[in-house]
């Protein structure tokens, strides 16, 4: 770790610890079940797979970063705007990251982890994909040709992620003015949610303005616009042990292709957006909505009437999310 990430880990840990004692406490006053032992565990150890790999991957990637940083010919000497322009560079950079990890399914296999959790709470912020850090830093390679060293972007990463974790929980309300510009706990409960109006929205870690450009913000609904918030993925995951966390939706992925299909439809299951078929057995979280909209637009529609998707079709792919 760089000494700019252990001055932030020495300052973050501490805190952490704090809001994670004090959420657990209110939770049990108010009755809420916010936490399990069993979720807050896995939390804890994919988290602890994710800070392995990236430890031991990361002499590779800042070889690679340091690569194009010494071939750039752009020197940024006004200290200010080297760090105001990093935050926002890295952060747009995460965005177009994360969106890919959620509409191509080779990439939601990764990060389908972060999602899989039925809890919202700050330790939820931990429930890392795993492999993320093996191809995150391809993504980065831009910030060092533009001249940035790579060890400040690792930092600006760590930091921009430390605001990604406090904004998983239930506990604060909309936070007026903030709402436009940051992405705030409202903004990532969304994210989270597995409600289709709600799937594959609000993708920025420390900016929300990314998502209100590109088209994909959404803001939290309250109960009288749309269905209560449900978290986790459309299709949850039955068998919760350690291997099968990691990697479940490899082995669906897998299945899939070996389909005796032609080579573009086997690429469609790999690449294409998570839930795409080729028979229309399951869905995409786009198609979910459309079917979703012409519920709504039917006379008899009402409020309180949920979409019901037929039983044959197994939504795995979008198996929440997103997120």
């Amino acid at each position: 770790m760089t000494p700019k990430e252990d001055l932030l880990f020495l300052i973050s840990t501490p805190l952490y610890f704090l809001v994670i004692l004090f959420e657990i406490f209110l939770s049990n006053w108010q009755d809420r079940k916010l936490y399990t032992v069993k979720d807050t565990l896995a939390n804890l150890y994919l988290t602890t797979l994710n800070a392995s790999l990236d430890l031991g991957f990361r002499l590779v990637y800042l070889v690679v970063l340091g690569f194009f940083a010494t071939h750039s010919s752009i020197h940024i000497t006004n200290a200010v705007w080297y760090w105001v322009m990093l935050v926002l560079l890295e952060d747009f950079i995460f965005y177009w990251l994360h969106r890919m990890e959620h509409y191509v399914r080779l990439f939601w296999a990764v990060h389908v982890t972060h999602h899989s959790s039925e809890q919202f709470n700050f330790t939820v912020g931990f429930r890392s994909s795993v492999f993320q850090p093996l191809y995150r830093f391809i993504f980065f390679i831009p910030l060092a040709f533009l001249g940035f060293s790579p060890l400040d972007i690792v930092f600006t990463y760590s930091l921009t992620q430390t605001w990604g974790i406090m904004v998983h929980t239930k506990l604060i309300n909309k936070m007026g003015w903030l709402e436009h510009i940051f992405v705030t706990p409202s903004h990532h409960r969304v994210h989270h949610a597995s409600n289709t109006k709600y799937l594959d929205k609000n993708m920025g870690m420390f900016l929300i303005v990314w998502d209100k450009l590109f088209g994909t913000f959404q803001p939290e609904l309250d109960a009288s616009e749309y269905e209560p918030l449900r978290f986790g993925l459309t299709t949850n995951i039955e068998d919760k042990n350690a291997i099968n966390l990691v990697v479940h939706e490899w082995k669906s992925i897998t299945k899939d292709i070996k389909k005796r299909v032609p080579l573009k439809t086997k690429l469609g299951y790999l690449f294409g957006p998570p839930g795409w078929s080729h028979d229309g057995s399951t869905l995409t979280s786009k198609e979910m909505r459309m079917m979703e909209d012409e519920d709504h637009l039917r006379p008899e529609h009402s409020r309180e009437e949920f979409i019901e998707i037929p039983a044959a079709i197994q939504v795995y792919g979008h198996e929440n999310h997103y997120q």
